[in-house]
């Protein structure tokens, strides 16, 4: 990857997390880069349809360039096609946010979502869409870990750490008070969901939010393609109450599994699954 290239890229994805729009000196602050070298690549960005300027001499905000080209992306792999009606189906019967999580190479990504909740205490994770999971403080990432051998997982985890950090704009919350300490304490956590079949987290990833979450697999090679998860808020969303939807989480895992033969993402010569442990 060439250093101009790089440089726009971590730029794209400086402004995703600042939708209202962002100065060159908050981008050459934030990423260490002359302002000179921000100007000149906020123009070229700007030539080319991915960035505008709100006022003159003013703040940079995306076009919708990139979210066009990723739902035309999304779309033309079939994900949102076969997924959608089973994920809306378990919000439904849940009343919580459903997500779907699929892995990108190393990471996992909440790729797709249906809510439940038609009023009161619910959980708005729209923020979260599209952005990588954390694997040791989520029931999403933790049972894609546990869909994986104790080495790949510790593996992962070293890779993007264990303790979620936190934004200095605090555009990402502090973790949760439960979420694991150490590698010891997460090993154990996976051996539980692999016996149990699916994760539960109470105030991991988020202080008062609980979930739960259970690995998509692919149907005769038994490979983990994706999970999908049930959260909401955890005075409302019980352990007790989590242990109540096993089943349909279950269904709803076996499903999308099924279902993924008809997406060409999953065709087996490009999909980016991995073994189950």
């Amino acid at each position: 990857m060439s250093s101009a290239l790089e440089k726009a890229l971590n730029v794209l994805e400086f402004m995703v997390e600042r939708p209202q729009g962002t100065s060159i000196s908050e981008i050459s602050s934030g990423l260490d880069m002359p302002v000179s070298g921000v100007h000149r690549l906020m123009k070229e960005l700007e030539k080319n349809g991915y960035v505008r300027q709100t006022r003159n001499q003013g703040d940079y905000k995306l076009c919708l360039k990139l979210i066009s080209m990723g739902l035309s992306y999304l779309g033309h792999s079939g994900i949102s096609n076969v997924s959608q009606p089973i994920l809306d189906r378990l919000a439904q019967q849940t009343g919580e946010l459903i997500r779907l999580g699929l892995p990108d190479g190393d990471q996992l990504v909440w790729t797709g979502a249906a809510q439940g909740a038609s009023g009161g205490l619910y959980y708005d994770a729209a923020s979260e869409m599209g952005k990588q999971v954390h694997l040791a403080s989520t029931a999403t990432g933790q049972a894609w870990l546990a869909a994986l051998t104790d080495e790949e997982a510790v593996r992962l985890v070293t890779q993007q750490g264990l303790l979620k950090s936190v934004d200095t704009d605090n555009t990402t919350p502090p973790p949760g008070p439960n979420a694991p300490q150490t590698i010891h304490e997460l090993l154990d956590t996976l051996q539980a969901v692999r016996k149990r079949g699916y994760s539960i987290c109470v105030d991991t990833f988020v202080p008062g939010i609980a979930a739960m979450s259970a690995a998509i697999l692919q149907p005769g090679s038994g490979q983990a393609i994706g999970t999908v998860s049930i959260a909401g808020p955890s005075v409302r969303l019980t352990r007790q109450r989590m242990e109540s939807f096993a089943e349909d989480l279950f269904r709803a895992a076996q499903e999308l599994g099924v279902a993924s033969r008809a997406a060409p993402y999953f065709a087996p010569d490009t999909s980016p699954i991995r073994k189950i442990a």
